[in-house]
This record gives structure tokens, C-alpha cells and sequence, in this order.
């Protein structure tokens, strides 16, 4: 269970860290509390799955890779060896399990679009399975916030009913 701390803490973070050598120093500055203690909770968040990633995001064209998102038909009884050769490859950022006929879905993120190319020339090779490559056209900006520090303050409101 988070605490109404962990949630106000997740809250902050995701407002982005400070830009310097030493983000958490800064921002366990400004929280009160030290730079150890803060990237040890947010490296057990993640340890016990609170967190599923914690990490920039880049806008890797404007620095010359290449995102793909990518698709294959997998035979049931093959799906988890397909998996297996697939999230293998260091190119493979994640991979989805999918209820359709093209039931597996993975991004291949790469340094240059060569190198995507590569990379789902290796997959299909390797597999035996046509790749179906979807290239990203266009970029869309969605930032989902949830107001955690809201819920933090309506959490230590019930906690203080319930302790009177």
C-alpha cells in the first residue's frame, strides 16, 4: 500500500526531474530527505512493480534512430519461443501479447533506421514469421497526470477518521 508520502513523491517525479548532475540530489533537497533515500524508494517501487519504468523520454529521430512498431501472426504453439527470440534482441523495447490475428505487437527501437530495418530483418529471419513493420509517421503528445497529491491528502483525511 502507498502512503499518502509515496504518492505526493510519485507525483512530483512525474513532473520531471531538474537538469543537472545531480537530479536527486536536487529534488531530495526540496522533498527534505537524502539523495540515497530517495533513489532507493523509487528503486523499490520498481523492484515491486509500483512502478513499471522510470525514465526519460526521447524523441529518437530528432537524434537520427527510428521507432517501429511491429507485428507478427504467431502460431499458438509457438508463441512463447517466438517471444523469446524476439525480446532477445537489445532492439526490442517491449512486446505485447494480442487476442487478434496478428497477436504479437513489439517496437524495435533503433539508432538509425538501418538499423531498425535490421532488426526486423533479423526477427523475421530468426522466426520463420512475416514482421509487419508500422513506422511512425506522425508524433502525438498525451501526458496522462493523475492527481496523486490530491489523493494523498483525501488518503491521511480517512486515515485521520479513522484513528478518531
Amino acid at each position: 500500500m502507498l502512503t499518502p508520502e509515496d504518492l505526493r513523491l510519485i507525483d512530483r517525479l512525474h513532473g520531471g526531474l531538474p537538469l543537472s548532475d545531480r537530479p536527486f540530489a536536487e529534488l531530495a533537497a526540496e522533498l527534505g530527505c537524502s539523495e540515497y533515500t530517495l533513489i532507493e524508494r523509487v528503486h523499490g517501487w520498481l523492484t515491486a512493480g509500483v512502478l513499471t519504468r522510470f525514465g526519460p523520454l526521447f524523441q529518437i529521430e530528432r537524434a537520427g534512430g527510428r521507432f517501429v512498431l511491429a507485428a507478427i501472426a504467431v502460431p499458438e504453439e509457438r508463441f512463447d519461443a517466438v517471444a523469446a527470440i524476439v525480446n532477445a534482441r537489445p532492439e526490442v523495447a517491449h512486446n505485447y501479447r494480442r487476442e487478434h490475428a496478428l497477436n504479437m505487437w513489439f517496437v524495435v527501437a533503433a539508432e538509425t533506421p538501418a538499423a531498425a530495418d535490421a532488426a526486423l530483418a533479423r526477427i523475421e529471419a530468426e522466426t520463420g514469421l512475416p514482421v509487419l513493420a508500422f513506422p511512425k509517421e506522425r508524433e502525438f503528445f498525451v501526458e496522462l497526470r493523475l492527481p496523486l497529491a490530491d489523493a494523498a491528502a483525501a488518503l491521511e483525511t480517512e486515515e485521520a477518521d479513522d484513528a478518531a
